[in-house]
């Protein structure tokens, strides 16, 4: 966390709002993720949403929770659970990560219900990858850089360097307002 947290520190001390791109290894995903989180949260006393790819919402939650983290103040939007789950007070089921139009519109709702200053994870953009075209998720990636600048919300999208196409990678980084690099394995 230490690393992270310099290097967030540094990059965002100044910004109100901002777009990074995380790219970490395999081994230090989920670690990563919960201490970003855990920044926002704890230290920034941040609300977000939390756009979980990987993982479904139960234990995305249970993980946050165990991490001493204040789930109360994130919504979640699962796309891996089955849209029929139920519902839930802070998670809006998708269904899967190749409906990236129910993902948008759950995005949109789930940010307009914050209020003050807030973030957005998403959390794995190779599972996006996986699901769609590279061109698909490049639009998407730059439809949703678009709409987290008019949010003006603090945006942070994570992905595996090492398995993310150098293609996809260096268009993203445009995108983005910087990237931090946590090594891959």
């Amino acid at each position: 966390m230490l690393e992270l947290k310099e290097s967030f520190k540094k990059e965002v001390k100044t910004l109100k709002d901002y777009i990074i791109l995380v790219t970490v290894g395999a081994k230090n995903y989920q670690k990563t993720a919960v201490d970003i989180v855990k920044f926002l949260v704890n230290e920034q006393n941040t609300p977000g949403v939390y756009v979980t790819l990987n993982k479904p919402y139960e234990i995305m939650q249970r993980t946050l929770a165990s991490n001493s983290i204040d789930t109360r103040l994130i919504i979640f939007i699962d796309a891996t659970s089955r849209a029929d789950v139920g519902k839930v007070e802070n998670c809006l089921y998708i269904g899967s990560p190749e409906k990236l139009s129910d993902m948008s519109v759950a995005m949109d709702q789930a940010i307009k219900s914050l209020q003050g200053d807030k973030f957005l994870i998403l959390d794995s953009l190779n599972t996006l990858s996986i699901f769609n075209k590279p061109a698909t998720v490049a639009r998407f990636i730059h439809f949703l850089a678009g709409k987290m600048r008019e949010w003006k919300i603090k945006g942070i999208i994570i992905t595996l360097g090492r398995e993310t196409e150098q293609a996809l990678m260096d268009e993203l980084t445009q995108f983005s307002d910087f990237r931090i690099d946590l090594g891959g394995e």
